[in-house]
């Protein structure tokens, strides 16, 4: 066999091997979207479990009742209602079928006098129901960036 038919058998099973493959990936399936961070959090229920538990947590909290105006709050606004709120908002900006109807959080926190001091301390216990609930890495840094994006709106007071 000379030289040029060499390569040229050469090329053809090289081909051969190789094209079938490519070939399957243009006939493949589109790929499909990967899951929202709703579904990776396992849906409404869950959800709702969770919000429940950081807002019992949240509300007898003494460091954010030191403030007045939040301590007042509390007392006027009951925790089921709040429950239900932060919850449709949460599946709603996760990606879940739900429709937040409330207020804007500028709105809802104005008159709060939020600090930074009080923010932080809702983050520390926003995570540490996370970490009880064994919500993954991934998806607690996604539900960090989420609240971290509100952060200007609420917090108003930087004393």
């Amino acid at each position: 066999m000379n030289k040029s038919k060499f390569f040229l058998w050469t090329w053809l099973a090289v081909s051969m091997a190789v094209f079938p493959v490519l070939a399957e990936g243009d006939n493949a399936e589109p790929a499909t979207p990967s899951p929202s961070l709703y579904e990776r959090l396992g849906g409404l229920m869950p959800i709702s479990v969770v919000v429940s538990d950081f807002l019992d947590v949240l509300v007898v909290d003494d460091e954010l009742n030191h403030n007045p105006a939040i301590d007042a709050a509390r007392k006027r606004v009951p925790a089921a209602y709040l429950k239900y709120r932060v919850t449709s908002m949460v599946c709603q900006v996760t990606g879940g079928d739900c429709e937040y109807r409330g207020r804007a959080m500028r709105e809802t926190h104005q008159h709060l006098n939020i600090t930074e001091k009080e923010w932080d301390r809702m983050i520390a216990l926003f995570k540490q129901v996370l970490a009880k609930h064994q919500v993954p890495e991934q998806e607690t840094a996604e539900l960090l960036d989420i609240m971290a994006s509100t952060k200007a709106d609420i917090v108003i007071s930087k004393s």
